[in-house]
C-alpha cells in the first residue's frame, strides 16, 4: 500500500486536504463548501463516501466551512482537539454526539490504517494544530496558519517524506497592500502566517534533514503571487546546489484548482 496525498484547496479562502492509505481516507480541514469538496474528490477518483474523518487544525472559517455539512451527510466523524471544539462547535452546526472525536494535542494515536500526531503551531486560534501522518515507515506533514518558525516546529516537520508547508505571503507585498494595518500587523506577526522567506529557511533546514518533496500552499490571494511563492524557493534551493525537478521537488498548491493526487 502506498500513502497518497492531494491539495483539494489551499488558501486564505478555503482549505481542503486528502489523505488515503489502504481503506483510510480522511479530509484534513473543509473550509469549502461541500459540492465543491465532492467536486474535488471526485475529480481524482474517489467517492466520498469513501471518507472515514475530517481532521480540523483550527476553527477559523477558511478550515471549517464544510465540515459539519459533510459529516451530516456522510455520518462521518470530526477530530479536533477540545479547545477547537469549544470554539467552532456552534459554528458548523449539529453534529452526532457519537462523531464528535476529541483528540490530544502532542499524542499520537491510530485511525484504520494511518497513525496521526497532531502537534502545537504558534497561530492565533483556540489550540492551532498541524499534522504528521504515518504509514508504512512514510511520513507526511500537514504545517499551515504558523506564525513564526521556532525549535518545536522544526522537531515536529523534521524526518517528513512529504510537507505541504505554508507559504502565505511575500513581506513586501503584505507591506505596501491594501489591507489595514492592524491586518498587517496580525498576518505578520508571531500568531500569524508564515512569509515566503521563512517558509524557505524552513525548506532550507528540511533538506539538511533529506526532505526531499515539498508543497507550498496556504497563498495569500493580495499578498503573494505562486511565481514569487516558487521563485523564492528555488533561489533558496539553488544557494543549497539542489535543483528543482533533480534533485529536490517542489510544487504550489493552488487556492482554487485541484492538484495532483501525489505518492508520499
Amino acid at each position: 500500500m502506498v500513502m497518497h496525498f492531494c491539495s483539494l484547496f489551499s488558501g486564505s479562502s478555503g482549505n481542503a486536504l486528502f489523505v488515503r492509505e489502504g481503506s483510510t481516507s480522511i479530509l484534513v480541514d473543509a473550509g469549502i463548501s461541500m459540492k465543491r469538496i465532492f467536486s474535488a474528490l471526485d475529480s481524482i477518483g474517489t467517492d466520498p463516501k469513501e471518507l472515514s474523518a475530517i481532521f480540523i487544525s483550527h476553527e477559523h472559517n477558511d478550515h471549517i466551512k464544510g465540515a459539519g455539512i459533510i459529516s451530516r451527510k456522510l455520518n462521518i466523524p470530526i477530530y479536533a482537539n477540545e479547545n477547537t471544539w469549544a470554539k467552532m462547535i456552534n459554528l458548523i452546526g449539529r453534529v452526532a454526539p457519537e462523531n464528535i472525536r476529541i483528540f490530544e494535542t502532542g499524542k499520537q494515536f491510530r485511525l484504520g490504517d494511518i497513525e496521526i500526531k497532531p502537534f502545537a503551531i504558534p497561530h492565533d486560534a483556540a489550540e492551532p494544530v498541524g499534522f504528521n501522518i504515518f504509514a508504512n515507515d512514510r511520513k507526511l506533514t500537514i504545517a499551515t496558519d504558523i506564525g513564526h518558525v521556532n525549535p518545536e516546529i522544526l522537531a515536529h516537520v523534521e524526518g517528513s517524506n512529504l510537507i505541504l508547508l505554508e507559504s502565505n505571503h511575500d513581506l513586501k507585498m503584505l507591506q505596501i497592500g491594501p489591507y489595514p494595518y492592524q491586518l498587517k500587523r496580525r498576518i505578520a506577526g508571531k500568531f500569524g502566517h508564515l512569509s515566503n522567506d521563512s517558509a524557505s529557511e524552513i525548506i532550507m533546514h528540511l533538506c539538511k534533514c533529506g526532505t526531499s518533496s515539498f508543497i507550498l500552499g496556504h497563498l495569500s490571494k493580495e499578498n503573494n503571487f505562486p511565481e514569487l511563492a516558487y521563485l523564492t524557493a528555488e533561489n533558496t534551493l539553488r544557494a543549497m546546489d539542489l535543483v528543482i525537478g533533480e534533485d529536490v521537488f517542489v510544487e504550489i498548491a493552488s487556492r482554487d484548482c485541484v492538484g495532483r493526487l501525489v505518492e508520499v
